[in-house]
This record gives structure tokens, sequence and C-alpha cells, in this order.
């Protein structure tokens, strides 16, 4: 595995385990709009090694752990890195901008850089298969991926739940327009794939230019 992953992982879970038993830490080092919007602009990184519990954390950390390595076959460390926290920073700049007036808004978790590895991952071997505990059939990544996006889009219009949809939205965004910039050749040799991809964020910023979201 990876050092650069054992690192990432490393980082979340001793990050995450302080924050468990330090709730001023927690606080001070959380995804807060009100916060961001004075100026505490460390919190846009911080708050991704933050997570609400053990099963969060071990949630993101699994999800990484499997795709993270077929972004580090494809493009190399240094690549895999630049998706991760391209994707971090993308996810809570989306979050920021589709909540700046909600002052009270908090999130925390790595759930946006996980999914930009996600959806890169997917990006990069679209013909993959995945196995869901729930479904007892292997799902083709690709439709996993533009599936996902869109209950993401339903959640960010519902807000019935307390999961980040949008830092997951934004986080995919930068895996998916990262991934592109890395290997811009798969725009011509697998058109198909970054158009199918491609369908769930144009659907998002059409809705957004609407007012319906």
């Amino acid at each position: 595995m990876s050092i650069a992953l054992i690192v990432i992982i490393a980082a979340n879970a001793l990050i995450s385990f302080k924050a468990f038993e330090d709730q001023f830490f927690f606080r001070k080092y959380e995804f807060h709009i009100g916060s961001i919007r004075a100026g505490e602009h460390l919190r846009m990184i911080t708050s991704a090694f933050l997570h609400v519990d053990i099963a969060h954390l071990a949630f993101n950390m699994l999800t990484l752990f499997f795709f993270a390595p077929v972004v580090i076959n494809f493009l190399g460390t240094p690549s895999f890195l630049m998706v991760y926290l391209g994707s971090l920073l993308c996810g809570n700049l989306l979050t920021l901008q589709f909540h700046k007036d909600e002052y009270h808004y908090r999130a925390v978790g790595a759930s946006g850089a996980v999914t930009g590895i996600l959806y890169s991952a997917i990006l990069l071997n679209p013909d993959m298969n995945l196995f869901l505990f729930f479904i007892p059939i292997p799902i083709p990544a690709y439709i996993f991926g533009i599936g996902y996006l869109l209950y993401s889009i339903y959640g960010m219009k519902s807000r019935n739940d307390n999961i980040g949809h949008t830092a997951h939205f934004g986080g995919a965004i930068g895996g998916y327009l990262i991934t592109l910039f890395k290997e811009l050749q798969m725009l011509t040799e697998n058109t198909l794939m970054v158009i199918l991809l491609a369908i769930p964020i144009i659907i998002l910023f059409v809705l957004a230019k609407m007012g319906k979201i």
C-alpha cells in the first residue's frame, strides 16, 4: 500500500480520535460557515480530517482504502495527492457557495476528498464492477457513479438528513476535472464515458441556475 495513502488514513484517524475526546478541538477546526466568513479559512482544510464518530471515520477510510489504489496505479502518487487535496477543497468550496448565507451550517469529514478519489477511479476504470452489500449482483462503476451523484442532487434539494451531499458533489467535480486534466487523452479515447459522467454535474448547475436547488 502506498505510503501516501497510509499517511492520509493515519492523519484522519489520529485527528478524529483527538476530536472525539476534545469538544473544543472539534469546534475549533470544524467547517462552520460563520467562522469561515469571519476569516477562519483554515477550517476549509482541517474540517476534512475530523469525523463525527468511529463509524463515519471507518466508512470514509474504507472507501478510500479500496479506491485510492486505482488512482495511484493509473496516475501515480503525486497525482493521487493532487486529486485528494483538490477534491477536498472543491467539496468545501461548493458547500461554502451553496450555504454561504447559512451562518449556522456546520460539517466535518473526508467525504468530499474521498468522493473525488472514487469518481476519479471510476473515470479511470469505468468498466470495473462494484459489489454493494444490499445488491447481490455486480454494478458497473460508471452506473454507480452517475447514480450516486444524482442521489446527491436529491439530497441537496430535500435536505432531509445530516449528510453533506454538497461536499460529496463538489469532491466528485474536483476528482473528475483533475483526472481529465492529468489524462487529456480521455477526451478523445473515451469520449462517451467522459460525457456520461459529466451528466449529473451539468444537471446540478442547470438546476442551480434555475434556482431549483
